[in-house]
């Protein structure tokens, strides 16, 4: 359980590599010592520098396990083995592709692909946490999702629409464990500068991922369910939502 400073005892990385993810990680390691578990393919050539990384920010213990984000029958294993150290106070889930948005709608195994990676993995592990944080009885789980879920654009609209899915799954999913003891933060970036992002023309309002991981943790410790970062993209998507479909289909995004 979170202490008064928000320090968490516990934290589970599903993504163990991942840059915003890690960055939330050691944003918590901030605010004192933690045991860390990574989820991660455990051939990753990332993942000992993620592990270096989080020894480094403070983290008392870190252990990696094998996680392949759509090798579904696996993951109540990984699931189970993660909690068996005792309880899980944080649980991130953070894994992801973007991909070539123009191949992908036009390639059939491409764009499979991308939404298990991006939809179906996320649902799977998510049932599998409120399974096992209703059995604590606390605990927090923050799912990784975007402003590009809030209103599809043809620009990116396979991604898009996967991660409006999974906006979608995780925002109901906290109001289904609403008196549990368990709360789920989604939070929703818009463009965030990490290797995933480095061939797209940067757009406005880009964040860090140190930025992106501020704003997250202060949100689990405030109880929050939905953030936006950077928050004006909170205003920007409203104003999307009053739009006509054939206005916004010309727009430059």
């Amino acid at each position: 359980m979170l202490n008064a400073v928000g320090q968490a005892q516990n934290i589970l990385l599903l993504g163990g590599t991942s840059e915003i993810g890690l960055a939330i990680v050691s944003e918590f390691l901030s605010r004192g010592p933690a045991r860390v578990t990574l989820a991660a393919r455990a051939n990753s050539p990332r993942i000992d520098a993620a592990v270096a990384q989080l020894e480094q920010a403070g983290a008392s213990v870190v252990e990696v396990l094998d996680f392949d984000a759509t090798a579904f029958d696996t993951h109540p294993e990984v699931i189970s083995q993660a909690f068996s150290a005792g309880d899980v106070d944080v649980a991130i889930v953070a894994f992801g592709t973007l991909g070539d948005q123009e191949e992908l709608w036009q390639n059939q195994a491409a764009a499979v692909a991308s939404a298990q990676v991006n939809y179906t993995g996320p649902v799977s592990v998510g049932v599998l946490l409120s399974e096992q944080m209703k059995k604590q009885g606390h605990g927090t789980i923050v799912a990784l999702s975007s402003v590009a879920g809030v209103r599809v654009r043809r620009s990116n609209f396979v991604y898009g629409a996967a991660k409006a899915g999974l906006d979608g799954f995780y925002t109901q999913l906290g109001e289904a464990l609403r008196g549990s003891g368990v709360n789920v933060l989604v939070v929703r970036p818009g463009q965030v500068r990490t290797k995933m992002s480095a061939g797209v023309k940067e757009a406005p309002l880009t964040v860090s991922a140190e930025h992106v991981a501020k704003d997250t943790v202060e949100a689990v410790v405030n109880k929050k369910d939905i953030i936006f970062v950077h928050p004006a993209f909170q205003l920007v998507t409203a104003a999307f939502n009053f739009i006509p479909r054939q206005i916004f289909r010309h727009l430059p995004f």
